[in-house]
């Protein structure tokens, strides 16, 4: 396999190298796009109860919020991320990429109703198979699960774990549960026997409230919030004994941020060594733990001011394997193609843009 620093793509490339991004958005453009995908029953009843005229729009990322689209990156009069030959243009040409994993942001994943759940899962894995990865060959995706059913989860993961363009499976930051509980282990074993990392996306099944004092009023309220969730996702993954079970097994935080990253390693390792006796299967410093299973990527990132800070707090993670690229389109979080900040773009960049997303997605090799 080449080497970071060999991989250099004839369009150009991103700071010099073909960039593996593994965060790129895709839109379903309205639910009859999906209609094709279901089977009988399920188009039948869903044009029967008149779902078919619904956006399905997630809360979490209401399609004309600025921050859901980048201006020079929204296709006029449609959703953002619902154009392939603008995604093709602005995000895989533009920054050269040599692959993009497209997580498609759906209510699928968001229904009570398990088995209408499943039934959506299934569709727009079908048409991200059929209007997507066979239009381009640096397309990866995602898998979208019914994740409060696991079984109907590991069914859809087995469906689709032959095509090897399916990358990883996707699940939210907020659910039912915290993620290292055991009624999700069940789809951990399948996606670690697959070569399958868990992609861990910001957003909300909205099951519960986003903060642990209740709902907030605002859309600002509901984004900030995001980064504690993935904290307490990440405790407890850790805490309740996901990684134990499960050695191989690799969880990609998207959207998250990581700024926050070298408190939360430090408080957990602290506490840890006074209590440890609780969880005997966390055997390591919980930091350890962290930095050998837990990949996050930079976009969204919380910069400071102060380049020098942001090296410092790259230092304090411990780890230059932990960072991922991603350009998160077409969402907006930076102009131009300044996707990577400079304090990033020194001796770390060649890891984070390709030789990290190499070694935490198998199927890409």
């Amino acid at each position: 396999m080449d080497s970071a620093s060999a991989v250099v793509t004839r369009r150009g490339g991103y700071l010099g190298y073909a960039p593996i991004d593994c965060d790129v958005h895709c839109a379903v453009p309205d639910t009859t796009a999906l209609l094709p995908y279901f089977d009988e029953y399920w188009r039948n009843a869903i044009v029967e109860r008149g779902i078919d005229r619904l956006s399905l729009n997630l809360t979490s990322y209401p399609p004309n919020a600025p921050i859901s689209g980048r201006p020079d990156w929204r296709p006029k009069g449609k959703k953002p991320g619902s154009d392939f030959e603008l995604l093709k243009t602005q995000a895989l040409d533009a920054f050269g990429s040599r692959y993009a994993i497209l997580n498609c942001l759906h209510a699928a994943q968001v229904f009570h109703g398990e088995d209408m759940s499943a039934a959506f899962c299934t569709a727009v894995n079908d048409w991200l198979v059929h209007e997507w990865l066979d239009h381009d060959p640096r397309l990866r995706a995602s898998i979208l699960i019914p994740s409060e059913n696991p079984e109907l989860a590991v069914a859809e993961i087995e469906r689709r774990a032959d095509d090897r363009r399916f990358v990883q499976v996707l699940m939210w930051a907020m659910n039912e549960l915290p993620l290292g509980r055991r009624f999700y282990w069940p789809i951990y074993r399948a996606a670690e026997r697959h070569g399958l990392p868990i992609g861990v996306h910001a957003g909300s099944l909205y099951r519960h409230a986003p903060s642990s004092i209740g709902w907030g009023s605002y859309l600002t309220e509901d984004y900030v919030l995001q980064s504690a969730a993935f904290e307490s996702q990440l405790l407890s993954l850790v805490s309740e004994g996901a990684f134990a079970k499960f050695p191989d097994l690799k969880v990609v935080f998207m959207e998250s941020g990581f700024c926050w990253l070298p408190a939360f390693l430090w408080r957990a390792n602290k506490t840890w060594r006074g209590v440890r006796s609780e969880v005997p299967w966390v055997k390591r410093p919980p930091a350890d733990i962290v930095r050998h299973h837990v990949r996050v990527t930079v976009q969204p990132i919380d910069e400071p001011p102060d380049g020098d800070m942001l090296e410092r707090v790259v230092d304090q993670i411990g780890s230059d394997q932990m960072l991922l690229f991603s350009t998160d389109y077409p969402h907006w979080h930076f102009e131009g193609m300044a996707a990577l900040p400079k304090p990033l773009t020194g001796a770390l960049a060649g890891k984070i843009l390709v030789d990290n997303p190499l070694a935490t997605y198998s199927r890409l090799a």
